[in-house]
């Protein structure tokens, strides 16, 4: 028996297939809101309708199946309504960060062969220099309050001159996501076969029930949250959009509309912890069932500290844009092993190589390598060699280095680009500052190696303390004495450099190559 009320199951797998469930939850129950946010909500009906216009508008622009739709938007309805059209309209979607600047927008755009371009007025000032340098685009909408803006015909306007019944020659669309580009330009991470998302509760062990409702607190262009908003729309659980996140008012979202799901980072665990006390247990959170983060590592302290606040309700994963690895771990096998990020199933086939390709044995470090599905192969779009100088055989890498423990757990240790080679000695950076992020004045941590002229590279670890904390001399060696009374002293940083905030990803990740970048400005070498 289906747990959705209406439609029998089968009725709503069917329609999911065709990238259209979002139009059958609209006729079962039209009045029910889909999504919740500042800018709007928006029933399943309106959901539905506005996706079937955008679909129209874009075919009568001339495109078909298969070209590709390139977006800007925040965290707002029309984000999901684009997305939505993509997948019943059978276009390659490419969101795009909008925190980049204009000739990275346009990048992105050219080298994803964009024929669509969809953004916002808060980001139109980016959005027309990225015009500027790129071929004739065949439709540019902006969702904006001037009726005509510059360069752009008006969303709602377009919108309007549509039909909002169903299509009735749907054809499944995907999206193809840039990974974030810490080494040169970002590249498109493309699956040619599209395969449709099916609702998470179909099967013989759903894992949404309909009652549920999920929180969004990232950027939706990246892949973990929208992941998170895609299945659970599609499974009849609304959204509850977060334009900006802030650590108090996420507490009261989750009481307000009684949230099941959501999928947060490591700093936001940090910020929320950093509550007063009072805030923190002024809400309810007892609705909540799981709580899913990965995309950065979360120090071990902190997580404990989450469990404890909310309970075992965080489930943790390892992967990537790319897809791959199947590591997942939850509260309880967390708790007996602490800092992993879990085990695959038995399904799954991943190895720890060293340089000459040799597995390694439990508890040494090498190179993380994933086995490769026999169809879907993810590639990086229209770059054959960077595709493949990412797999070796049948198994590929991103760069990630760790070890397995004699069960099989996996634990992170860094990237293979973020080791530091003192002295023809390995150091691997996430082990430096896994330890510093537990005194008590850190805020957060970068460890990076700087150059030197006897070792080849030193440790230096550059940390943002806590408000009204001042950095100084004094307080730079009590944390190097911190941190030799935790790790072996040639681990530990020779010096602390001070900042008032480190450069993240909006998935909260620090840039570590962007942290590093300075000192070694002017050398010919960077290792």
């Amino acid at each position: 028996m289906s747990i959705y009320p209406f439609s029998t199951e089968e009725t709503v797998v069917s329609a999911a297939r065709k990238g259209m469930s979002v139009a059958q939850f609209a006729i079962d129950t039209p009045d029910r809101v889909a999504i919740y946010s500042s800018w709007g909500n928006r029933s399943w009906h309106q959901l539905n309708s506005r996706a079937n216009q955008l679909v129209r508008a874009i075919r009568v622009a001339g495109l078909g199946d298969g070209d590709s739709l390139a977006m800007m938007i925040g965290n707002r309805p029309e984000y999901l309504e684009v997305f939505m059209a993509a997948l019943r309209g059978g276009f390659r979607l490419t969101p795009i960060n909008w925190h980049l600047n204009a000739d990275e927008v346009a990048y992105i755009l050219e080298d994803c062969d964009a024929r669509c371009f969809i953004t916002e007025d808060r980001f139109a000032d980016t959005a027309k220099m990225a015009m500027t340098s790129i071929p004739d685009l065949d439709i540019c909408l902006m969702v904006s309050d001037k009726e005509q803006p510059e360069l752009f015909q008006n969303y709602e306007r377009i919108l309007d001159l549509q039909d909002e019944s169903d299509i009735t020659d749907p054809e499944v669309g995907g999206h193809m996501l840039y990974t974030s580009g810490t080494t040169g330009r970002p590249k498109g991470v493309w699956h040619e076969n599209r395969t449709p998302m099916l609702p998470r509760w179909s099967g013989p062990d759903p894992s949404i029930p309909l009652e549920d409702i999920c929180l969004l607190t990232g950027p939706a262009y990246h892949a973990a949250p929208l992941v998170s908003i895609a299945h659970s729309l599609i499974s009849a659980v609304p959204v509850v959009m977060m334009d900006g996140w802030d650590a108090e008012q996420t507490l009261a979202l989750i009481e307000e509309h009684k949230i099941t799901h959501s999928h947060m980072v490591a700093t936001m665990f940090h910020r929320m912890l950093q509550l007063p006390e009072e805030a923190r247990r002024k809400y309810d959170l007892s609705s909540v069932k799981n709580i899913t983060h990965g995309a950065a590592p979360c120090p071990v302290h902190v997580k404990q500290a989450m469990i404890e606040w909310f309970g075992p309700v965080l489930n943790e994963y390892y992967a990537a844009t790319e897809g791959g690895g199947g590591f997942t771990v939850n509260s309880h096998d967390w708790l007996k092993k602490p800092g992993t990020v879990g085990k695959p199933p038995e399904t799954f086939d991943n190895k720890i190589l060293d340089d000459d390709g040799n597995e390694v044995a439990p508890g040494e470090i090498g190179t993380i390598y994933m086995k490769a599905p026999e169809t879907g192969r993810f590639a990086y779009y229209k770059d054959s060699e960077k595709t493949r100088s990412s797999y070796r055989g049948n198994y590929f890498t991103l760069g990630d280095m760790g070890y397995f423990d004699e069960d099989g757990y996996l634990f992170l240790t860094g990237r293979t680009a973020e080791v530091i080679i003192s002295g023809g000695v390995n150091i691997y950076p996430q082990e430096v500052d896994s330890q510093i992020m537990q005194h008590e004045l850190v805020q957060d941590v970068c460890t990076v190696g700087v150059p030197n002229e006897e070792w080849g590279e030193e440790v230096r670890t550059v940390i943002q303390l806590k408000e009204e904390v001042t950095g100084s001399n004094q307080l730079s060696e009590e944390i190097i004495t911190f941190a030799r009374a935790r790790l072996p002293h040639y681990m530990c940083p020779r010096k602390i450099d001070f900042v008032d905030d480190l450069p993240r990803l909006p998935t909260g990740k620090i840039q570590r190559r962007i942290v590093r970048d300075p000192y070694w400005e002017g050398r010919d070498k960077l290792i």
